[in-house]
């Protein structure tokens, strides 16, 4: 029986897929049984050999029976969501953890982690603390749901502002829930993709990522529709990883850079139009659409 399937997407992030890969595996014992499923989206970088490789020296290093490891090759970049979803098609383990290629894994008692799902059967899924290389925690990583006033409060920036002043911060701070305390368990709306740990059945509860997010956004949505279940989503931060963030070999070509800056924007269209659109009339949802061209626009 497989304990924990830990799934990464990897595309032309070649030698950061292996550091997350060895850094993973440095934290991993034999106290519970785990796989690692590793989906290439097509990479151009000589990702698929050096993969291959350093599966092989893994295996001859560390000789560990109860860790098992799956390669799928794409033919095409089929986007971060649809490349989950293959992984969790194959995956054996009870418990799935998402991690994207350019994070770095700290020490992290993964048995702890699994045992607290198991004595919280609420908990649908966690996340640890996720920090940036600087300027400590990953935003994205412990955030509230963008309803509008929480959004407005964003984008204005009265939450960078407002939110410095404790009496303001959960009414002003709500989109990246600044009134909690980052160094104590807590509830949160949504975690990042970066690690992502939930319950497989739970993901096929859900029916997993939507695939229409082609990057960005996805994670929000799964962790709505977890909160929708009933479930509560959890910040763990007795853990830490790094997430180096923006590491991709293409991120310096200026097409590549408008294909994600599109592939951003449009993921905060699906995802108001998805859970929010319905519960406002059509000239709030008309100005939302408008105020997210115009910040792509200018952004």
């Amino acid at each position: 029986m497989v304990d924990l399937s830990i799934i990464i997407v990897s595309y032309n992030t070649a030698q950061i897929t292996l550091d997350c890969l060895n850094s993973i595996v440095k934290s991993l014992d034999n106290r519970i049984n785990y796989e690692i499923i590793i989906i290439d989206n097509a990479s151009s970088d000589n990702s698929i050999q050096n993969i291959k490789y350093q599966i092989s020296n893994i295996k001859n290093t560390y000789q560990k029976s109860n860790i098992s490891f799956k390669l799928i090759e794409n033919k095409t970049n089929t986007g971060f969501a649809r490349a989950n979803n293959q992984g969790v098609k194959v995956a054996q383990g009870k418990y799935i953890l998402f991690i994207n290629s350019d994070v770095v894994v700290e020490k992290i008692d993964f048995q702890e982690l699994v045992a607290y799902f198991e004595k919280n059967a609420k908990v649908g899924a966690l996340t640890v603390m996720v920090n940036l290389q600087k300027n400590g925690i990953d935003p994205a990583s412990h955030r509230g749901f963008p309803t509008l006033w929480r959004s407005f409060t964003y984008f204005t920036g009265l939450e960078r502002f407002l939110a410095k002043f404790s009496f303001f911060k959960k009414v002003f701070g709500g989109y990246h829930l600044l009134h909690n305390n980052l160094n104590e368990i807590h509830e949160i709306d949504s975690p990042s993709g970066a690690f992502f740990m939930i319950r497989k059945d739970i993901f096929n509860q859900v029916q997993g990522f939507d695939e229409d997010f082609f990057m960005y956004g996805e994670d929000l949505d799964l962790a709505y529709r977890i909160k929708e279940l009933g479930y509560k989503i959890i910040y763990y931060p007795k853990f830490i990883v790094t997430h180096l963030k923006y590491q991709s070999g293409l991120k310096n070509e200026s097409k590549v850079a408008r294909e994600i800056k599109k592939h951003f924007y449009e993921a905060m269209k699906i995802f108001y139009d998805k859970h929010y659109a319905k519960k406002n009339n059509f000239l709030i949802n008309s100005l939302v659409h408008g105020l997210i061209n115009l910040k792509e626009i200018i952004a």
